[in-house]
């Protein structure tokens, strides 16, 4: 088998496409493509590269020898005994097993981890951690999934240091409905709390309850409203001023803040 054949041959049983390849080498898939081709072939510098990639020597790449990692299985769990020693081969593991056309898992500490589970600098996949991290379920320093958990997380779940989404917990959360330092959303739970309904150190909304509170109905220490109260007040009153004043209000939404109202201690 020729270099060209040889090399090809050897990318495909790694799952490599010819742009996966040329990041790995530092060359570009035009470069990769010619080298397949046998219209170019590689200075010594990138088949040094290759070999140390493939796990095999130069000599067993340019001549087409067996390469190292198709010796016969003789270990316990049945794969190759070199491949026992080379599961992580120049810093990436990805597994044979697929699952909806992605590797199983795929590891790498270069380029992009793409698999069923993903984990990377950058990494892509049904679960992924990374640096830089998106999928279903998403955890890293920026994160983009359906459950998503990072410094800075977006998604229909998200947990952060600032977290936006459907739920949102975080230091400043922005969602539907919203914990945090800061949260602003339609219901909202926060020191400084902004929402349609809200409950916080600082709130403001329809309905507001906190230390101060601003609102069509609100209740605090420091308030301003249409309907306002600083003191204790029964769920029964609070319920019927927001019948009173607010009767599209969600009946979830009255007995939470209404129960509120009843057991808040303001100081």
């Amino acid at each position: 088998m020729d270099f060209a054949n040889k090399m090809m041959e050897l990318r495909k049983s790694r799952g490599w496409s010819q742009e996966e390849l040329g990041e790995r080498l530092g060359v570009t898939r035009q470069t990769v493509s010619k080298w397949e081709l046998g219209l170019t072939t590689p200075e010594m510098e990138k088949l040094a590269a290759m070999s140390e990639l493939f796990g095999i020597t130069t000599d067993e790449l340019i001549k087409g020898g067996a390469a190292l990692n198709e010796e016969k299985p003789n270990s316990s769990d049945g794969l190759p005994k070199t491949e026992c020693k080379r599961r992580f081969i120049n810093g990436e593991y990805k597994s044979k097993k697929t699952l909806w056309g992605m590797p199983l898992v795929h590891i790498t500490r270069h380029g992009v981890a793409k698999g069923f589970v993903a984990i990377g600098i950058r990494a892509r996949g049904v679960i992924s951690i990374g640096v830089l991290s998106m999928g279903g379920v998403s955890v890293g320093l920026l994160s983009l999934g359906v459950l998503a958990c990072g410094m800075l997380a977006a998604g229909i779940a998200a947990i952060g240091m600032i977290a936006a989404g459907v739920f949102a917990l975080g230091g400043v959360a922005v969602g539907l409905y919203a914990l945090g330092g800061v949260a602003v959303g339609w219901l909202t739970f926060g020191g400084a709390s902004i929402g349609k309904y809200a409950f916080g150190g600082y709130a403001r909304g329809d309905i507001a309850i906190g230390g101060t509170a601003n609102g069509v109905i609100a209740l605090g220490k420091r308030v301003s409203g249409e309907i306002t109260f600083r003191g204790a007040v029964s769920a029964e009153e609070f319920r019927a001023a927001i019948m009173s004043r607010l009767p599209n209000t969600p009946k979830f939404i009255a007995d939470i803040f209404s129960r509120l109202a009843e057991n808040i201690t303001l100081k």
